[in-house]
């Protein structure tokens, strides 16, 4: 399956990605070049975007799929309406299955910038999982619950922390593990990709596969994308703070300069395709001070740019981000928005203008002298504003629009 040469750049991607290999690095590496396995990645629909955070595990599935092993995307619109307790100090809102709909339907075309689902010889294929969910009888789940231990379950560190606390654990929080392993079962896996803070449920599933089935899966735990000062995600869905593989050039590129410095090296090994080798040179020249952060991120963000759109897209966000920020201009293209002429509230202009989501976002953005309006800051979040036609609006450093 494997020749030399993919050997060599098998061991260079996964040190790159991979944080580690169940039950053996070794056992895998021979299971590669073994046979052509099937590799799948699960991910639950609990917002509409996918982003950086999650590009770890896609562009390891595309080295994988170019060499020739199957890989499938699980969208698990079945588990994603129970909630992932992973990481939780409390359970998750509860997701109807219209909202699980709406969250999933770009998804193909967002991860399609990095997987290749159109190949003639060997599509990444897309499953669903409430295919097998829908259809279980209350047996099935009897049954299920019957191949893993109470005693298993609540050894778990998020678990072990709830109960410290105090904090009540809802008996789908002990279901969800269960249900997201037996994805691996339902598709009769050889290997599950997915990030390290996944390591539990895919162990779950591990166990699961072999109880129901006699077989052994290889489970491949990613590294995430964290600022290592503070060990946090730098990308997070519920938070809000994210980089969408969607995200237009200009705001993506700016997004990108907004990182903090320690993020540079974790961005270019987690989500760009430079070289191993360049990237060690980079973090050198940074180490000894040979070279501005300024400009080795400007390099990070063109390369991200350049990789989701093109090399033409990143050159065009370079200069706008150059003359919005540096030379302190207004956008050569700032998006236009109706809304009525007269006076309005400052808090609710925002939030009509689609600047912010909520008032308190806004209020919050014009006590820290985020806002301006026609260039010139406000600091008022009572203020009531004529609104005129040809008004800019300018919330946060990134945000523009003009009143139409």
């Amino acid at each position: 399956m494997t020749t030399g040469a993919d050997q060599n750049k098998i061991e260079e991607f996964l040190e790159r990605w991979v944080d580690k290999i169940y039950p053996s690095k070794e056992g895998f590496l021979a299971a590669l070049s073994g046979k052509k396995l099937v590799i799948y990645h699960g991910v639950d629909p609990t917002a509409p975007k996918l982003h950086l955070g999650h590009s770890t595990n896609y562009l390891l599935l595309r080295e994988f799929q170019k060499l020739g092993h199957k890989i499938i995307l699980l969208i698990g619109d079945f588990t994603a309406r129970i909630g992932d307790p992973t990481g939780r100090a409390e359970a998750r809102k509860a997701l109807t299955e219209k909202e699980v709909r709406k969250n999933y339907k770009d998804y193909k075309k967002q991860a399609g910038k990095i997987l290749d689902f159109s190949s003639r010889n060997n599509p990444v294929q897309i499953r669903f999982n409430s295919k097998w969910f829908s259809k279980m009888k209350m047996s099935d789940i009897m049954e299920l619950t019957a191949k893993y231990t109470q005693g298993k379950m609540i050894k778990r560190n998020m678990f072990q922390e709830r109960l410290k606390n105090n904090q009540e654990i809802y008996l789908s929080e002990f279901l969800y593990p269960l249900f997201q392993g037996y994805d691996s079962v339902a598709m009769n896996v050889d290997v599950e990709v997915g990030g390290k803070d996944q390591t539990f449920n895919m162990l779950v599933g591990r166990d699961l596969l072999k109880a129901y089935k006699g077989k052994e899966k290889f489970v491949v735990t990613t590294l995430l994308l964290e600022n290592p000062k503070t060990g946090k995600k730098l990308m997070s869905k519920s938070e809000g703070n994210f980089i969408a593989l969607d995200e237009e050039p200009n705001q993506m590129y700016g997004k990108v300069m907004a990182l903090p410095d320690e993020a540079i090296i974790p961005c270019f090994n987690l989500c760009t395709a430079i070289s191993s080798k360049d990237i060690k040179e980079i973090e050198d020249d940074l180490r000894f001070n040979k070279i501005n952060p300024k400009d080795v991120k400007a390099r990070l963000a063109g390369e991200i740019v350049g990789f989701y759109h093109n090399k033409k897209a990143a050159e065009n966000a370079e200069k706008e981000f150059n003359r919005v920020f540096r030379e302190r201009e207004m956008p050569t293209d700032i998006p236009a928005i109706k809304i009525p002429e007269g006076k309005i509230p400052i808090l609710d202009l925002l939030v009509n203008a689609k600047t912010v989501l909520s008032k308190s976002e806004a209020k919050r953005l014009i006590m820290q002298k985020g806002v301006k309006i026609d260039n010139k800051v406000e600091g008022d979040w009572r203020k009531i504003i004529d609104v005129k036609k040809g008004m800019t609006i300018q919330a946060g450093r990134r945000k523009f629009v003009k009143i139409a």
